[in-house]
């Protein structure tokens, strides 16, 4: 099946009043891999046999500070419309820079407390940019339902909380992180690493496999484990390692049990990656201490 390709707004309307519902689409920013293929085929499954998937292609200059890779991001069109049609994809939605921000953006989407942490301090701007044209989207699209990845878990989050303050009625679904055999997960800027900083780059799901398993020595064992697994690896600059609250992404107390998640930045070479993993933390055991006869 050849989805249909719309790369305006009047296009995407004529468009959208053909699709069956529900609809669900899948916000990109193209150069298609096999997490993205994930999405789609939760989005298949969501629709149902009467429903249709739209997916957007779009590399959002508001979301890239200086010096990041806007740029230089892949931008892979032929081939994104190709993987949609293996997987049955109805519309795919790739508008030009005009077609989002016709003008001057005056009205922005402010993310909040949780948006200035951890990715939000590290890329000044970066949810700001995200939400609103997510939002963007969402007015331009109308879906019914929306798929995002859980490799982005604070942007899932924050897409999550403005569906729900601004009473969008739109279902935000997430779907866990593809990996590739090495485990390390799949990203479309791991194409810029080389072999060798790939395999720098591995660190950061070991030191997660490494944080998940030490749950039962408490939220300082956790991030102990996982920084002797980064720390042993030179070629990695550190950006964040966090053990937080799923719920509010706030710091996990000290002795904090339940679910949680580690989350780690880092930037290899040039590449910069993030990687995150579900947790849950157990009670540690106090040390038990037996007299000693005279």
């Amino acid at each position: 099946m050849i989805p249909v390709l719309a790369r305006t707004r009047t296009g995407l309307a004529a468009a959208r009043r053909g699709l069956g519902c529900p609809v669900v689409l899948v916000p990109t920013m193209g150069a298609l891999h096999e997490g993205h293929r994930a999405l789609l085929r939760h989005g298949q499954d969501l629709c149902g046999p009467n429903g249709s998937v739209v997916v957007s292609v779009f590399v959002n200059p508001f979301q890239f500070g200086a010096g990041e890779d806007f740029d230089t991001y892949p931008r892979t069109l032929q081939e994104d419309v190709a993987v949609c049609a293996e997987e049955g994809v109805d519309l795919v939605f790739a508008p030009g820079r005009g077609e989002m921000y016709p003008g001057e953006q005056r009205i922005t989407v402010d993310p909040g407390p949780m948006g200035q942490a951890l990715e939000g301090a590290s890329r000044p701007g970066f949810f700001t940019g995200v939400l609103t044209v997510v939002l963007k989207l969402f007015q331009l699209v109308r879906p019914d339902v929306a798929v995002f990845g859980e490799k982005d878990a604070q942007q899932l989050a924050l897409v999550r909380w403005m569906a729900e303050d601004f009473a969008l009625g739109i279902e935000v679904a997430g779907v866990p992180t593809v990996r590739d055999p090495d485990g390390l997960a799949i990203s479309s800027r791991n194409r810029y690493l080389s072999p060798v900083e790939r395999h720098a780059a591995l660190a950061l799901s070991a030191a997660l496999r490494a944080g998940r398993g030490a749950a039962s020595a408490g939220p300082a064992g956790v991030l102990k484990a996982a920084h002797q697994v980064l720390d042993a690896v030179p070629a990695l600059l550190l950006d964040y390692l966090a053990l937080v609250d799923p719920a509010t992404f706030e710091q996990v107390a000290e002795e904090a049990t339940g679910a949680a998640l580690l989350l780690v930045a880092a930037r290899v070479g040039t590449t910069r990656l993030i990687d995150n993993t579900p947790l849950t933390l157990s009670a540690v055991k106090p040390v038990e201490r037996h007299a000693v006869d005279d």
